[in-house]
């Protein structure tokens, strides 16, 4: 079958399932719509948590850039993985515990104060549009290529997927629909990893295979990899380090803290029934993401030889304009692959002088997409490729607009602006703030400020530097108060994306940037991806030090830290009865 009509097919069935899942789970109360009735079993839960966590950043971005990076890509892994055990075992069960749908819920009590939750709903908006972006960028790529379309029509047609089942469904239908995905997309990357591994060395596990020699010789993969990416002019794969070491350090950090501080995996654990169960499915989660993780090095390593050899099969050769392959005219068609015949010998050099280097465009984000059609693997494969990249990015994309939308009505208009609506006009204010989101983020996508998982990097910076400090002092310091907490985030959000902005553009907007995202200009060597974790320490600092220069916390507040640090049997935090006020508390 023609590989258009089989990719057709396969992710319509796909997408079919999807939307029979949003509409058969279709939230009609609010517990349903945010945490899906909390009544998810913990395997099914860490299923839908491991989706939810495999973004378009994972599945289809984090191997090209290590492609590319070689070494230096390692951050990513280090820092995605780390984060996740970090918050799956440090913050999650307590959060759990506590018991209330959001994290600025969560601040607004802990912290005795509306003003916190509210500073609290900023930031996490803040964070989530941009993680949002990320996905909007995955979404485009993959429609693109898939559809024989534009960028730009392929953000189009996601966006419109996104609103239906996310929308439709809530929390409900977004777990049910990520079971789903993760099957597809775990497949699709697996599989396509199998084919290519024994192509290339023999050995069926990737995970080895990037350390086996390849077929017919005694020539190591990584070692054939160096050889060919030197012989072009780059730095060797296997050594190449990313920036400083200063860099990589504020880098790998800046992702673990982010992903612990990251709202729409956090009200993950709140699906399940007992605290005991958000522990479990975090076990869970890490055994489905580590399916992925473990095999995205080898992706990458196979995928950077086979494009390297397709345009320069033989040191001193290229490929000729003429005998460009299929996959290569198809990836043009999307504008995210370009070349340009600057000697016009009809022969495109590809090298790491700009100078003559002739390929104008090589978007990092096609690699795994276009790995399957570069190895020449069988086309439903390559479909089935396709249909695991929208899983991916769809399904962080919905878990995403969730967390804004719930911060939206839940936190902003029904827990300040407006308390006496409701259930259905709440479920309403739900639905249309998750309408308005897609629409900004989808437009913020046509324009995104790098690679899907450099966007993504930029999320979990700004939730580095805002949500997770907020939340670590909640729970394990009994002295920081409102003031501090406040304080804390206004400093640590306020200072990164001070910084972000000025490398990046206001709200990422082509020609904003009054610096420019060039190295010379970054604090100490740290770039924008990275600054997350000086904007955490600045929000430490400033947290501890108004706190102490104000009222220490009312009694009450103490003892539901106190609660929530307590063993499982003992009473749930939220059976204590406090009183949340934005005036100092008497005495």
């Amino acid at each position: 079958m023609e590989l258009q009509t089989l990719t057709y097919i396969v992710v319509g069935l796909t997408f079919a399932l999807y939307v029979g899942i949003a509409i058969w789970a279709r939230a009609g109360t609010t517990s349903e719509f945010y945490v899906a009735g909390g009544g998810v079993g913990p395997v099914k839960n860490g299923m839908a948590t491991a989706a939810d966590w495999m973004s378009a950043a994972s599945f289809i971005s984090m191997a090209g850039l290590i492609a590319f990076m070689g070494y230096g890509g390692s951050v990513f892994l280090m820092g995605w993985t780390g984060g996740y055990v970090l918050l799956a075992m440090l913050l999650a069960p307590y959060l759990r515990k506590y018991g209330k749908f959001t994290v600025p819920e969560f601040i607004g009590d802990r912290y005795y104060s509306r003003a916190a939750r509210a500073v609290a709903v900023f930031c996490l908006i803040i964070c989530s549009v941009t993680y949002v972006i990320g996905q909007m960028k995955g979404v485009g790529v993959a429609f693109s290529r898939f559809l024989e379309v534009d960028y730009a029509t392929g953000l189009y047609v996601g966006m419109v997927i996104v609103f239906f089942y996310a929308v439709v469904g809530g929390m409900k239908g977004i777990t049910y629909t990520q079971i789903a995905q993760y099957c597809v997309l775990i497949t699709a990357y697996t599989i396509p990893a199998i084919f290519i591994s024994l192509q290339l060395t023999g050995n069926p596990l990737p995970q080895l295979g990037l350390g086996s020699t390849l077929v017919g010789s005694d020539t190591y993969l990584l070692d054939k990899l160096d050889q060919v990416v030197t012989d072009l002019g780059f730095r060797e794969y296997t050594t190449h380090v990313r920036l400083s070491g200063l860099n990589m350090f504020a880098f790998t950090l800046s992702l673990m803290i982010g992903t612990a501080g990251l709202p729409h995996v956090i009200i993950r654990f709140f699906t399940v029934p007992r605290v005991r169960d958000a522990r479990s499915s975090a076990g869970w989660a890490l055994l489905f993401i580590a399916i992925l993780y473990t095999t995205a090095p080898a992706v990458a390593g196979m995928a950077r030889l086979n494009f390297m050899q397709t345009l320069a099969p033989e040191s001193g050769q290229h490929l000729a304009v003429d005998e460009r392959p299929q996959w290569f005219r198809n990836w043009e068609k999307t504008g995210l692959l370009a070349f340009e015949d600057k000697n016009s010998d009809g022969r495109i050099q590809y090298s790491a002088d700009e100078a003559s280097n002739e390929m104008t465009r090589v978007d990092q984000d096609i690699m795994v997409l276009a790995n399957p059609e570069i190895a020449r693997l069988p086309n439903w494969v390559i479909a089935l490729v396709a249909a695991g990249g929208l899983a991916a990015a769809l399904s962080t994309a919905a878990g995403l607009l969730l967390a804004i939308a719930s911060a939206i009505s839940h936190d902003l208009l029904k827990g300040m602006l407006a308390p006496r609506i409701s259930e259905k006009q709440e479920l309403l204010a739900s639905r249309v703030a998750m309408g308005l989101a897609i629409l900004g983020a989808g437009y913020l996508g046509l324009n995104p400020p790098g690679f899907a998982a450099g966007t993504v990097a930029l999320a979990f910076g700004l939730a580095a530097s805002s949500l997770f400090p907020a939340l670590m002092m909640g729970i394990f310091s009994f002295r920081v108060n409102r003031e501090g907490a406040i304080a804390g985030m206004l400093c640590g959000i306020g200072v990164t994306l001070f910084y972000v902005f000025q490398h990046k553009g206001f709200m990422f907007i082509p020609g904003t940037a009054f610096l420019g995202d060039m190295p010379p200009n970054w604090f100490l060597g740290i770039e924008p991806n990275a600054f997350g974790a000086v904007g955490a320490l600045v929000n430490f600092c400033a947290a501890f030090i108004v706190s102490r220069l104000t009222a220490a916390p009312p009694v009450a507040v103490r003892e539901l830290v106190e609660r929530i640090r307590l063993p499982d049997h003992a009473p749930a935090a939220h059976d204590l009865e406090l009183v949340i006020h934005d005036e100092p508390p008497a005495g």
